[in-house]
């Protein structure tokens, strides 16, 4: 089962309470809080569908951009000689550090 839904380049979580008998989630990635909640998961995708929809035409009203989820640059926190090696090893490379650091995330996520 996957915990996560797709929809409208949004990412949305999936949990589920035992106590609530209630599967419920967010959108993962933004700022702005977009929760939804369903009974099943048939609710649950329904209800994360209109969240979204209400978001972004909340967005055309108020005439904002909607946030972008996963807009392509985070902050990773290494250690400093890590850090340096991996710079050495791009410039040696040819390469610039961001380069070097997408291509090596990229071979990760291709090797599973």
């Amino acid at each position: 089962m996957s915990s996560v839904m797709k929809y409208k380049d949004y990412i949305g979580s999936v949990e589920f309470s035992e106590e609530d008998q209630l599967f419920y989630g967010k959108v993962l990635g933004i700022h702005s809080l977009i929760s939804y909640e369903g009974e099943s998961a048939k609710e649950l995708i329904q209800d994360f569908h209109e969240a979204v929809d209400d978001y972004l035409e909340l967005c055309v009203k108020k005439r904002i951009e909607p946030e972008k989820a996963y807009k392509g640059s985070f902050n990773v926190r290494i250690s400093p000689d890590l850090h340096r090696s991996i710079a050495i090893h791009a410039i040696q490379d040819g390469m610039t550090l961001n380069k070097y650091v997408e291509e090596a995330l990229q071979n990760a996520i291709s090797a599973t």
